[in-house]
């Protein structure tokens, strides 16, 4: 298979955090990103930058290279991240049992009751037939 239509790997956790930093501010400047994130916790500039160049050669992230500073852009879809971060979540730590991981999830107790309401249509949907 051609290495360029591969599916890009699940990102770490260092990755994610970047990743979402693009998807909320869409293409931005290492320098930036490197800000928003320095809010959060304490961080030096050139590990974000490293990470970013790393994340490029996996193509996690595009790198427009017109500008003095390079603009990076998510090169992956939050839903498709999302959906494969808990594929892999679901595989490793429940055994593919969704059942499971929904539990553990509304154990937490961080589930508002709108998101509670939320969660009993998309179940009233799915038992209707509908997704």
């Amino acid at each position: 298979m051609d290495r360029d239509k591969r599916k890009p790997p699940a990102p770490t956790d260092g990755e994610l955090e970047i990743l979402q930093v693009l998807w909320e501010t869409g293409p931005t400047t290492v320098r930036e990103v490197y800000e928003r994130l320095s809010e959060r916790k304490a961080l030096v500039y050139t590990t974000v930058l490293k990470l970013m160049q790393i994340m490029t050669e996996k193509r996690l992230v595009k790198r427009d290279e017109r500008q003095r500073a390079h603009v990076y852009s998510a090169n992956v879809e939050r839903g498709d991240t999302e959906q494969q971060v808990v594929g892999d979540l679901l595989s490793r730590f429940f055994q593919g049992s969704a059942k499971q991981l929904v539990m553990r999830a509304l154990a937490a107790g961080k589930t508002s009751r709108e998101e509670r309401d939320e969660i009993q249509r998309m179940l009233d949907q799915i038992s209707r037939g509908g997704k």
